[in-house]
């Protein structure tokens, strides 16, 4: 029993042009993230999906219905599910990232991102934030796997040799890579990427990650 889910993260929107963090929060596609978008429905084309989900957030919503127009199912729409939303900064919405960096590392001297992830691993960072922010509302790492891995357990009641879509969000298809797939740097994935993942009853494989084309 094996069901082969296409994660894509979304194409690029303007809080990622502007360097915000974008975590719940929303914001129109970019020009470039329409093409992103098409670039990466070109790829799908031909990948018969019996089932499409996306967050409930619009930038996937709406990548995820390009894909959808140019495949060769019937698919027309995504099923917009709230577990496969990116993880939620909380008081950190919206805000500039590299000031936030700089302000949550000023102990350990850290102003990126990616020097988190390096020294505490990205569920230790994920951490981090949810224990940096005033109002206690982001999600350490139990929180979000409760909520992306219940979404990932319904994939898993499909039918053997279904094929899915989900469009999702980059530190949530990273969170993937870093759980299940420990032989594969956790890079950033670029927006309009695709990730490759076989699902069964009790385990989790990633066959390809952070691709602009299909193998």
């Amino acid at each position: 029993m094996s069901i082969n889910v296409y994660f894509v993260r979304h194409g690029q929107t303007y809080l990622n042009l502007y360097d915000r963090i974008q975590g719940w929060s929303d914001a129109p596609l970019t020009a470039k993230g329409r093409a992103d978008a098409q670039r990466v429905a070109d790829q799908l084309k031909n990948v018969h999906f019996d089932a499409a989900y996306s967050s409930d957030l619009s930038r996937t919503v709406i990548t995820a219905r390009t894909i959808l127009a140019a495949n060769v199912s019937d698919l027309t729409e995504p099923i917009q599910e709230p577990d496969f939303r990116e993880e939620f900064f909380g008081f950190f919405e919206g805000a500039i990232g590299p000031d936030t960096w700089k302000q949550i590392g000023k102990a350990d001297g850290l102003t990126r991102f990616e020097q988190f992830v390096d020294r505490y691993t990205l569920e230790g960072t994920r951490d981090l934030i949810a224990k940096n922010d005033p109002f206690h509302d982001a999600e350490d790492d139990h929180a979000f796997w409760t909520r992306y891995g219940h979404g990932i357990d319904k994939l898993r009641q499909f039918p053997d040799g279904s094929t899915i879509l989900v469009v999702s969000h980059g530190t949530a298809i990273r969170s993937i890579i870093s759980k299940y797939a420990k032989q594969i740097p956790p890079v950033a994935p670029a927006n309009g990427s695709i990730t490759k993942v076989t699902l069964t009853a009790t385990t989790t494989d990633v066959d390809f990650y952070n691709q602009l084309t299909l193998p």
